[in-house]
Order: C-alpha cells, then structure tokens, then sequence
C-alpha cells in the first residue's frame, strides 16, 4: 500500500521535474562547463581552459568595478524600495483618520492610489528607461528635470545627471526603486488586509500610537513578506542590464560609472566574442545572488508569528 502511495506521488513529479531540470538545472551546467573553454561562439571553436577564465575575473579592474556597483545596488535598491513600499501600505491602510464606526481605516480613495503606485509595473522596462532617460537630459530646455528647476528658479541645481560621474549610479537607482516600489505596496496591502483589525484597535486603546502600531504590530506580521521581498528585490538589484544599457552614456559610462555585471557579461560575449569568459561571468553572478538570498534568509530570519 505505502509502495503504491509513493509511486502515484513519483508519478505526478516525474515530468515537472524532469523539464525543470531540462530548462533551469541544465544551462547552469552547460554555463559552467563553458566558461572552463575559450570559446568565440562559433560551432568547433571552444577550446578547454580549465578554470583560467576564473583566474582573469580575479584580476580584472573592470569585473570588480561593475561587481562594486551591483553590490551598491544591492544593499541600498532593496532597502529603499521596501521601506517605501512599507510607508505607502501601511498609510493605505491604516494611516487614515478614524471615522464613525471604525477606529482603524486607511486614507480616502486608497484604491485609486494603489493603482497608480502599480502601474509602472504594467509599462515595459524599455520605456521606463526611454521615459527617465528624457527626463535626465541635461539639456535646460528639452529635460524634464531641468527644466523644472530652471522654472522654479534652482538653476544652481541643473546638472548633467547621467553625464556627472559621482551622481550617475545614483540616478538608475532612483529609476529602479520608482519602478518597482508599487509592487510591494500592493504585495504589503494586501498581506496588511490579512491582519485582524481588533489587533489594531486593541493597541490604539492601550495608548500606542501609529509608529509604535507599525514597529511593534505591522511589521512582525509581515516579516516573511519582507523577507521574501527583499530577496526578490536583490535579484533585480544584480540584473540591471534593461536600465543600464539604454540609460547610461555609452553603456557603463561615464568613465565605468554605472557599469554593471550583466552588461559587462554581454559586452564580453556579443561585443568581444569571448563567450567562455563571458560565462565565467555568469556563474560568478549566480554564486552572488545565491549567497545574497541564503544570507538573507539566515539572518533575517524570527520566529514566526501567528494571529
């Protein structure tokens, strides 16, 4: 009978997981095996290297300064996007002021601004960069930014923004955490929806105020919520190709400012035809985001909370 049980189960598993280790576990073998080759992407051309491709990325200047980069994103695109994505909610929610017959409610017309904090996430990544890199333009007339200051009399304020090296990196990360922090508004929303109102109103009676109820109620009931999404916003983090390419100046510029990992992969690759090298690159991406998710769910990790 148990035999019967568990040949049903490795049944229905079977097919899922033999495509899952087709499409997802395979390429990362083949990555690997070719980054051990010096390979120019044309068919009987790899020639096996061992680990030599390895040893270049240690000593190259420009892997470290595009990995310097992702890094800086990675710690502070995630830290800005949640904790923005936490403020809205939780104001959505219950930042309103109380009415007759609710003590806890969220602000007026709350749907209505959900949907416009979500709704970068409907425009492709393309025309975000399109949108922003318009409104970066340095020129005083034609740029957005600009202009705006120009019209508000801050002219000492103007600058090139993409083309100024020390702000450049700065200004995709902006970009990156205004695309995405509408998602986790309405992830937060609707995981704040899950939480008994009564838990609320008790705190506000015992005298708590709103930053004692986020600190001490909203955020520990979410807390696998963030963790989840601060795992999830550090993929982005490290895959900023999209942005990067279309809005920095001559793709990593200026002087390797915004030069990120997955644009060196693919400048390797398609520019220099280095595709071993390139693949090398690759992996070195994975062991990051891998030892960026486990940290994060080692240390990040309470006890869990129920209600």
């Amino acid at each position: 009978m148990r035999h019967g049980k568990y040949r049903f189960i490795v049944g229905f598993l079977a097919l899922p997981l033999l495509i899952y280790a087709i499409f997802v576990i395979s390429p990362f073998v083949q990555a690997f095996q070719i980054s051990t080759t010096e390979w120019s992407g044309l068919r009987g051309t790899a020639k096996s290297i061992g680990l030599d491709n390895y040893g270049k990325l240690l000593h190259s200047d420009e892997f470290w300064n595009a990995l310097k980069h992702n890094v800086i994103m990675l710690v502070l695109v995630p830290i800005a996007t949640l904790a923005l994505g936490l403020f809205f909610a939780f104001m959505l929610n219950v930042g309103g002021r109380a009415r007759r017959g609710a003590v806890i409610t969220g602000v007026r017309g709350a749907s209505f601004y959900k949907f416009v904090y979500f709704f970068p996430q409907v425009i492709s990544i393309t025309i975000i960069s399109v949108i922003w890199f318009n409104i970066y333009n340095p020129d005083p007339h034609d740029g957005m930014l600009n202009s705006l200051l120009g019209a508000l009399g801050l002219d000492s304020l103007q600058s090139s923004w993409l083309g100024e090296r020390g702000i450049a990196l700065a200004c995709i990360m902006v970009v990156m955490v205004w695309a995405n922090v509408g998602f986790y508004v309405v992830l937060f929303s609707a995981a704040m929806a899950s939480i008994p109102r009564e838990i609320y109103e008790a705190s506000l009676l015992d005298g708590a105020n709103r930053l004692h109820t986020f600190f001490r109620i909203t955020l520990p009931l979410l807390w696998d919520t963030v963790q989840t999404g601060w795992v999830y916003m550090g993929i982005i983090a490290m895959d900023a190709f999209a942005l990067v390419q279309i809005m920095s100046v001559n793709m990593g510029g200026p002087d390797g400012a915004t030069d990120v990992v997955p644009l060196r992969l693919y400048q390797t690759a398609f520019r220099d035809s280095q595709f071993g090298y390139a693949a090398a690159m690759g992996v070195a991406m994975l062991v990051v985001t891998l030892l960026f998710a486990v940290l994060t769910m080692r240390f990040a990790r309470r006890e869990r909370i129920e209600f």
